[in-house]
């Protein structure tokens, strides 16, 4: 076996990829890596929709529970993370998979994006992060549309760590951020891989995840948030940027109605799934499963990636 293959599934938040990547990867005898930004915190079982132990049925999961809501992860630690998961699963004569719905991570991973500059700036990431908290996301993001008009259209305002990476960028080497980025998509993937994308019709994804947030609040979400703010977790952490831990808090200092905070819960969870569709459809060499067209039939969907993983010789 070769010992560079690799296997990816992702999709929009709240399209099934968990269930079906603990079939895959049963079928497989593998393990899975988790490239979920959130899933690899402690304490936000809840909001990130961490898969539990029961629903991981003995399969290994790798970059689930890792780190402290208080330590920073970002994409680089990421790609460390989950290159040392890879190493252990090929020594084990195993194919990885890599399971979530960040495709930052995924691309980066994939590709082996090099995000390495100067030594960071503390004291100009530290301006920045002021102009973020006292005048607010969107007059940074104006910022970086006028040294970067691509990276700011591809980057939400509300995303500050990468906004601020990207200005943090362009003022260390000159060079537009984005331009950078192409270059290095250009390159080709050092690994041999199969990358699903899971989706599903736009109006029965928005159902499930209008769903899915019911029953997050019937979970326990609120209390969950509540927790972490008594830990003294506020919005001043990037982990509690997190979509369900900022709104819930706004309720909590008395910005919003609980009702309120739900209803944007809601709508900004259906716009970020849009968000992900339209960054997995600039992506190569990607193989779309759609579930309505096998009927929501999740043995024709498993047997189906089964035969392109063989196709491609990856197990």
């Amino acid at each position: 076996m070769n010992d560079k293959n690799v296997i990816i599934l992702t999709g929009p938040t709240a399209v099934g990829k968990t269930a079906l990547s603990i079939a895959l990867a049963k079928h497989l005898d593998t393990g899975i890596i988790s490239a979920d930004s959130m899933q690899v915190y402690k304490h936000m079982n809840i909001g990130s929709a961490k898969i539990s132990a029961e629903e991981m049925q003995g399969v290994e999961h790798a970059l689930i529970d890792v780190y402290e809501p208080s330590e920073e992860f970002h994409v680089v630690q990421f790609q460390n993370d989950a290159k040392a998961a890879m190493q252990k699963l090929w020594a084990e004569k195993k194919t990885p998979l890599v399971v979530g719905g960040t495709g930052f991570y995924i691309q980066a991973l994939l590709y082996d994006i090099d995000f390495t500059t100067e030594d960071a700036d503390t004291a100009l990431r530290e301006n920045y992060e002021k102009i973020a908290r006292e005048q607010g996301a969107s007059v940074l993001h104006e910022m970086l549309a006028q040294v970067d008009p691509r990276a700011a259209k591809e980057i939400h305002a509300n995303n500050i760590k990468r906004v601020i990476r990207a200005l943090e960028f362009f003022d260390k080497t000159k060079t537009p951020i984005s331009e950078h980025n192409e270059t290095e998509r250009a390159k080709k993937s050092p690994y041999n891989f199969a990358y699903f994308v899971l989706t599903d019709r736009r109006e029965h994804l928005y159902e499930r995840i209008d769903a899915r947030v019911d029953l997050m609040m019937e979970q326990g979400l609120l209390e969950e948030v509540k927790a972490l703010r008594e830990m003294g977790y506020d919005r001043s952490f990037v982990s509690m940027q997190g979509l369900g831990y900022k709104e819930l808090l706004a309720y909590l200092d008395g910005e919003c109605s609980l009702e309120e905070a739900v209803y944007i819960i809601k709508r900004d969870t259906r716009h970020f799934a849009k968000r992900q569709l339209t960054w997995f459809r600039r992506e190569r060499d990607v193989i779309w499963v759609d579930k309505s067209e096998f009927d929501y039939e999740e043995e024709q969907i498993l047997q189906f990636m089964i035969k392109e993983i063989e196709k491609r010789g990856l197990r």
